[in-house]
């Protein structure tokens, strides 16, 4: 799945951007999730979202309703056990490893993604400077599988990063 993250774009421009990867997605069979604009994901008919904890509890029934999927990222045990209670279909959990994205901020290591899956009754997937050389770690604390982006973006042959990372995932 591509969960479409983009915190500088107003809505409007965000909803033209989803609108035009959805197409992509669609194209190449990849499920697309909307990222925190719910109500956008609605107009366009895309039934999958990630939301922050705080958009999912303002949520009514109703509006969860509208998703075939709803996903939340975590940062504590007591996030994940809120989430779940929220009604989210799944966890993104994290950060595990140190990150740029995180810059000067420790990683919670992946003892806390093991509670974290240990805690809930839902997938987890573990984020925050994930690669090819720690992916399997990841596996090993419990998770249901991982989220990147900073590896992609810096990969210089994108299919070959892949290659390396189904084989280090797959044993």
């Amino acid at each position: 799945m591509v969960i479409l993250r983009e915190k500088d774009m107003s809505e409007k421009e965000y909803s033209e951007l989803a609108e035009i990867s959805a197409e992509i997605c669609k194209g190449y069979g990849v499920p697309l999730a909307v990222n925190s604009f719910w109500e956008t994901a609605s107009e366009l008919g895309i039934k999958r979202v990630h939301l922050p904890l705080h958009i999912l509890r303002d949520m009514s029934a109703d509006d969860k309703a509208q998703f075939d999927a709803i996903g939340t990222s975590c940062h504590s045990v007591e996030d994940a056990i809120e989430a779940q209670a929220l009604g989210a279909g799944y966890i993104i959990a994290g950060h595990i490893f140190e990150t740029e994205c995180k810059k000067g901020l420790a990683g919670r290591g992946t003892d806390f993604l093991k509670e974290i899956c240990n805690t809930v009754k839902l997938p987890v997937y573990a984020i925050g400077g994930i690669s090819a050389d720690n992916a399997a770690e990841c596996i090993k604390a419990g998770a249901d599988g991982i989220c990147l982006m900073s590896s992609f973006m810096q990969a210089e042959d994108v299919s070959e990063f892949m290659d390396r990372l189904r084989g280090v995932m797959n044993g």
